[in-house]
């Protein structure tokens, strides 16, 4: 018979006898559970299932490892956000979310086993999340967290249970689909510097209804987060160079950044020393493809190059973001073989991201030299530079100068092609505001079909629509237009037009200058996913062994899903190479596509032994899925491992897996545009002048420089290069494809001296072939001129030589790389003590060692290596993390402690001789948060909780160290605490 509220609590059981032993970090639920377990199991084994399963069986235990953590962890961590929930596990690195600011999407993501966001599967309730974009990703601010009852990390492929992207694994979220009464939860957290407050609001109601036979639950909450400013902390108030360590000493000593000369000055100017932007206040000068440049002085004139920007205060440590959700649960007993259920869930999400002013950053503009707002020594340093150019050669008419009288000498009548690098401070800081709406509806029947069998057939459909605003950002087509006037007052391009001063310092860009100048940006995005599945499972009763106790139970089934993707940009965002925004980081195209899957799929369990001496249990677990792709055509997915129980204290379980992931829409379907990717150093500009030998100078002059520029041209900016990136339709890429190999031990000893003794071992490695993406802009360069590969070599693209302008850049297309693999060792543990009278004190704790953390794009591409490394191609990963959490309880009360520890990594050896010695090397960082709570009433709980108790500063490494998503304000502030101590305040109601 078929009995839902039964089956509910024997998937709570299952996490118990196996799955959540490997490392459940709640001890007291933990505790709870295990009793309930043990005596249901000896009145009653019944039919159970478990997270990486299909299949409903007597006292199934788990193949793969699983980590189970509980709602009572959830509320120690005093966090609405459930990225940061699972950013606090050591098998997770940092993704998208609340810490990211130059790079976020507005959302917050999840990557496992640092495997990358788009190759695990988020999952609620065991179906499917709808992704937020293109790419595949789902934002996890649309999980419920104060409806959470547990979270289940899978570790490895888990494609042939659940389909394409679980190649890292899967994170299954089961809500509380049988509440009863009302929740209220009111949280409030602020950093020890009185900013960056947090409030969440959470209400839950839930009923039976009709003699018990349904149950239906709504949740609706509200969450605000105030940001954070680099400025806001004295390691971010200035850049700090990881070349040289230029303000380093500064930052130690409490001061402010040297500023340049008199002259030369502005808002957020530093020093020409310091660390900052090229594109600066005053206006910097370059004549492409020739060496003549300069800066201008605030009062017009052209000199040496003198300041940089400091474009670090503008920036977020923690992006502002208000969150409103609701979520509906409920299900119906039609009879006692069938039930109706059904879910819908909602959020509106608003995220905003804020950078430093836009500018005019690399674009090159065609400049008249009869433009009356340069000044008279400024015009005459440039015409006198340009006419030395013409004799050294470097200047050509028809290249970056056009002899508009044909006098063969450069003149006020001429136009040159040239770099204005201003920093546009009169339009204020670039923003990016990102409103997205994502529901999901899934409704469903399930019931008993024929005998023992159960049938499980469900509906589900999602959409996610974003909104995103850009705002403060330079429009380019504009400011061309302004710069071609005769007398500073028309242009020539006549209309509204209004002439622009560039020459010079902060403020000779007046209002109306700057409103003509400005350039706001919409792009809309939509995503939506179907899904129709069929699931019949239950026992072969004719294939069933002497020696097992149980026959061979099977899930059977077929999916159809439907997945859409489309962006639009409106036709700013459109322009090429570098949309009419300049600091944009390129352009945008239209992205229309989507893929149809349809899937056939079988799983079995075939117990082996039963109560047998040296076997206890035996079960082998085997699954197959053939998956059919209207993209890329059929792929196969398989497992086949056991679970070992030869005492009922020990189990040993293995799993072999081969898991795909398909290519997603913006994998298939993304035009070529111009973006911006993070390099070391152009090798063939003036900063490697001293290191230019013949073989060097041939390939530089191969890839589109003359010799006179070899050396001469200015180097990347900011450790970042413009890159021209998208799908190749002539080459698209295909699915990847995952060997999954995990092993482990739990022992679970009956101790006199220890209550709940839990201790697991787990081996895991995934290597992923064929991976999609793209070779880094730096592993094509370093091919080209270190290796000599041609065929690397002409995909760099040079504009006058250099590779600093907008039109400039390296290619970057979506293919197959060779692999990508993680491979490591995970212990859990979990304990507790009874202290009598004193109550009684709990250990958990979960422990990640890397053994392998590696991927290559090719057979000509060096292997990069991750583990224990940092820089340009490695976030932060260490080899070694745990976390561990000691919990006092008595009577009302309950203290804790969780101590988060992460080993010391090294700068990327290839990068080591670069950096600043000082920044080769992060140490360990050990940081202690602490919980208490008190049940002042049955009804009523109070909490409090310090995060980085101790407010141990994070790591300085400088700002040009990693990737603009993961480096910024001279540190790694999603893999560190940037924002110091943390203050929590809560209060629960329960009725």
């Amino acid at each position: 018979m078929f009995n839902n509220s039964k089956l509910a609590r024997s998937v709570r059981r299952a996490i118990v006898l196996g799955a959540a032993s490997a490392a459940a970090l709640s001890t007291m639920q933990l505790q709870a559970q295990e009793a309930d377990a043990a005596a249901e199991e000896a009145a009653n084994l019944e039919v159970i299932a478990i997270t990486g399963s299909r299949i409903r069986a007597p006292g199934v235990e788990s193949s793969s490892p699983i980590m189970s953590i509980g709602d009572e962890e959830i509320g120690k961590l005093g966090t609405p956000e459930f990225e940061r929930v699972i950013r606090s596990l050591p098998s997770t690195i940092p993704a998208d979310g609340g810490n990211v600011n130059n790079g976020t999407a507005g959302a917050a993501t999840i990557d496992l086993r640092g495997l990358g966001a788009q190759r695990n599967l988020v999952l609620l309730n065991g179906k499917r999340m709808v992704p937020f974009n293109f790419n595949g990703q789902v934002d996890t601010a649309n999980i419920p967290t104060a409806l959470i009852e547990r979270i289940d990390v899978l570790t490895g492929g888990a494609s042939t249970v659940y389909g394409s992207d679980a190649i890292s694994g899967a994170v299954n979220v089961i809500l509380k689909n049988n509440f009863e009464g009302a929740a209220l939860d009111i949280n409030h957290s602020q950093t020890s510097e009185s900013d960056g407050d947090q409030d969440n609001i959470a209400l839950t109601l839930g009923a039976n209804f009709d003699g018990d036979r349904g149950n239906a639950v709504l949740s609706v909450s509200w969450m605000d987060r105030k940001p954070i400013l680099l400025g806001d902390r004295p390691l971010g108030q200035f850049g700090i160079n990881s070349n040289s360590g230029s303000g380093l000493a500064e930052y130690l000593a409490g001061e402010e950044a040297i500023l340049p000369p008199a002259g030369c000055q502005g808002p957020n100017v530093v020093d020409i020393n310091g660390s900052g932007s090229t594109t600066a206040i005053p206006t910097r000068f370059e004549l492409i493809g020739t060496g003549v440049s300069g800066q201008f002085r605030e009062d017009g004139t052209l000199g040496a190059n003198c300041s940089l920007f400091n474009f670090n205060p503008f920036n977020y440590y923690q992006t502002p973001a208000e969150r409103y959700s609701a979520t509906a649960l409920a299900r119906y007993q039609i009879n006692d073989d069938h039930e109706f259920y059904s879910s819908f869930n909602f959020t509106n999400t608003t995220v905003e991201q804020q950078v430093a002013p836009s500018g005019t950053f690399g674009q090159a503009f065609n400049l008249p030299l009869y433009n009356p707002l340069i000044g008279s020594q400024a015009l005459d340093f440039i015409i006198d530079g340009a006419n030395a150019a013409v004799l050294s050669g470097t200047l050509l008419d028809g290249g970056s100068w056009t002899d508009a009288n044909g006098n063969g000498v450069v003149d006020t009548e001429d136009s040159l092609n040239v770099r204005l690098r201003r920093r546009t401070l009169e339009l204020g800081p670039r923003t990016e505001r990102y409103d997205s709406e994502i529901w999901q509806l899934n409704t469903g029947v399930r019931g008993a079909f024929y005998g023992d069998w159960n049938y499980d057939f469900s509906y589900q459909y999602g959409e996610a629509n974003r909104t995103t605003v850009r705002d403060g950002y330079t429009n380019l087509p504009n400011i061309q237009n302004a710069l071609d006037t005769r007398d500073g007052v028309t242009c020539a391009v006549g209309g509204n037009c209004v002439p622009i001063n560039l020459f010079g310092g902060f403020g000779t860009i007046t209002e109306d200058m700057a409103a003509y100048a400005r350039a706001i940006a919409i792009q809309q995005q939509k995503y939506e996913q179907e899904i129709i599945s069929f699931v019949l499972d239950g026992p072969v009763d004719g294939i069933e062994l002497p020696t097992a106790a149980g026959p061979l139970a099977m899930s059977v089934g077929y999916e159809h899903r439907k997945e859409t993707g489309l962006l639009e940009p409106d036709e700013c965002l459109k322009e090429s190479p570098a949309s009419c925004q300049g600091g944009a980081g390129g352009n945008l195209l239209p992205i229309k596509g989507g893929f149809t899957v349809e899937e056939f799929f079988l799983e079995g369990i075939l117990p082996i032994f039963d109560g047998q001496p040296f076997a206890e249990r035996l079960d082998v677990e085997f699954g197959f899925r053939t998956s059919d792709y209207d993209s890329v055509g059929s792929v196969d997915s398989w497992k086949l491992g056991f679970n070992w129980r030869p005492v009922e204290e020990v189990m040993f379980r293995v799993m072999q897996q081969r898991a795909n992931r398909a290519p997603n829409v913006g994998e298939l379907s993304s035009p070529v545009t111009t973006g911006l990717d993070n390099a070391v150093q152009d090798p063939c500009s003036v900063a490697n002048a001293a290191n230019i030998d013949a073989n060097l100078r041939q390939l530089c002059v191969s890839t589109g420089m003359s010799e006179a520029q070899v050396g001469v041209v200015p180097d990347i900016i900011s450790g970042q290069i413009n890159t021209f990136n998208g799908s190749d339709p002539a080459n698209p890429p295909g699915p990847e494809k995952a060997d999954t190999t995990t092993a482990g031990i739990v022992w679970t000893p009956d101790f006199a001296w220890a209550n709940d003794f839990t201790l697991s071992v787990d081996y895991y490695n995934i290597e992923i072939e064929d991976i999609i993406g793209s070779f880094s802009a730096q592993e094509i360069m370093d091919a080209c001129y270190k290796n000599g590969d041609t065929a690397e070599c002409a995909k760099i693209i040079r504009v006058g030589g250099d590779l600093t302008g907008s039109s400039a850049g390296v290619q970057q297309f979506i293919t197959n790389l060779k692999y990508l693999q993680a491979e490591g060792i995970e212990i859990g543990f979990n304990m507790n003590f009874d202290l009598d009278d004193m109550g009684s004190l709990a250990f958990s704790g979960t422990i990640n060692k890397y053994l392998t953390q590696e991927s290559q794009s090719s057979d000509t591409v060096p292997v990069l290596d991750c583990k224990g490394y940092y820089g340009t191609s490695c976030d932060p990963i260490s080899d070694l993390r745990w976390i561990q959490r000691t919990t006092w309880s008595y009577d009302d009360f309950e203290l804790s402690l969780l101590w988060r520890h992460i080993d010391g990594v090294d700068v990327e050896p290839g990068e080591a001789s670069l950096r600043f010695e000082q920044f080769r090397k992060i140490d360990s960082y050990d940081y202690f948060d602490l919980y208490g709570s008190w049940a002042f009433h049955e009804n009523m709980t109070f909490t409090l909780g310090i995060d980085n108790m101790f407010d141990k500063d994070p790591p300085v490494v400088g700002n040009d160290v990693g990737d603009t998503s993961s480096n910024s304000g001279n540190t790694f502030p999603s893999n560190y605490d940037a924002i110091g101590r943390v203050y929590k305040a809560g209060i629960r109601f329960r009725f």
